[in-house]
């Protein structure tokens, strides 16, 4: 399989060709937005500098850690400090983990099922980034005859170790926390979060948590890296892809997830997702 250097480049070639791709990154590419796409995403760092804001949550990152994203969750990659940022990161069309998995064993399990306890974040030992790295680089050096069957085989073989860990971490009382960055910052995320179905301003959270509007988007920004209309129309958009791949009408949906009215929702979904809310539930529910 072709290394990859582009996560925008991975996550297109896993979904036009509805497989999976590998990206091997050194450097920082073009900063993308709080963004959501159609795919899993598997990312690993092998050198830390940086965090992730992920839904409602921001946690640090640190060599060895795995974080495991699906297609329903809006993030965004904060940087910390200008160093060097190397990482894996593998786009996996979710049609095709459902297709290699079996009647006992859900590969995209690791991806779906989410407990009191869950975590983006996963703080792998060295014995298991050694494993992982190592599923890697047999994928990225197959060739030649039978290229192709040990490719998948190889890439099954390291989704049910990435299964394996999770399930042993979800059997684990310790917990991995997100990063306590700014008390002010987490209260905001949770108080948006919570009241995502409502319009929400700039003044009405200047008015909840009794700061300036220019102070409350200062620390947002500074903790997250991204502002709160940029966060909150994210989330929206997470959420309305959630509920219309549930088969819930888009009218309902618009209006669950707080938006002013249909044409804005139109106009974000479709900028964001690339189709129609109507054709994308059509797309989840045919």
């Amino acid at each position: 399989m072709k290394e990859l250097n582009s996560c925008k480049e991975a996550m297109a070639s896993s979904i036009e060709n509805k497989y999976f791709s590998i990206a091997h990154l050194y450097k920082d590419e073009k900063a993308m937005e709080m963004h959501i796409h159609d795919c899993y995403e598997v990312y690993f760092s092998i050198s830390g500098g940086k965090q992730f804001l992920i839904d409602n949550k921001v946690y640090d990152i640190a060599p060895g850690d795995l974080f495991l994203i699906n297609q329903y969750d809006s993030h965004y990659l904060t940087q910390i400090e200008k160093e060097k940022h190397e990482r894996i990161v593998i786009m996996i069309d979710p049609d095709y983990m459902k297709e290699i998995s079996s009647k006992e064993t859900n590969l995209d399990a690791c991806f779906q099922e989410r407990n009191d306890k869950f975590s983006h974040k996963i703080s792998l030992t060295s014995e298991q980034q050694s494993r992982f790295l190592y599923f890697v680089n047999k994928i990225l050096t197959s060739n030649g005859y039978g290229h192709d069957l040990l490719e998948r085989a190889t890439f099954t073989e390291l989704f049910v170790l990435i299964n394996q860990i999770v399930n042993e971490k979800n059997s684990d009382k310790v917990e991995d926390r997100p990063s306590t960055y700014n008390e002010q910052v987490d209260a905001i995320l949770s108080y948006l979060n919570n009241n995502i179905q409502y319009p929400i301003s700039i003044g009405d959270l200047s008015k909840q948590f009794y700061i300036s509007e220019s102070y409350i988007c200062r620390i947002f920004k500074s903790a997250t890296g991204t502002t709160i209309n940029k966060y909150m129309t994210a989330r929206r958009i997470s959420i309305a892809k959630s509920l219309l791949a549930e088969g819930i009408g888009v009218s309902d949906v618009c209006e669950k997830c707080g938006f002013s009215d249909y044409s804005n929702f139109l106009k974000a979904f479709t900028k964001s997702v690339g189709i129609s809310p109507k054709k994308y539930s059509q797309n989840c529910n045919r």
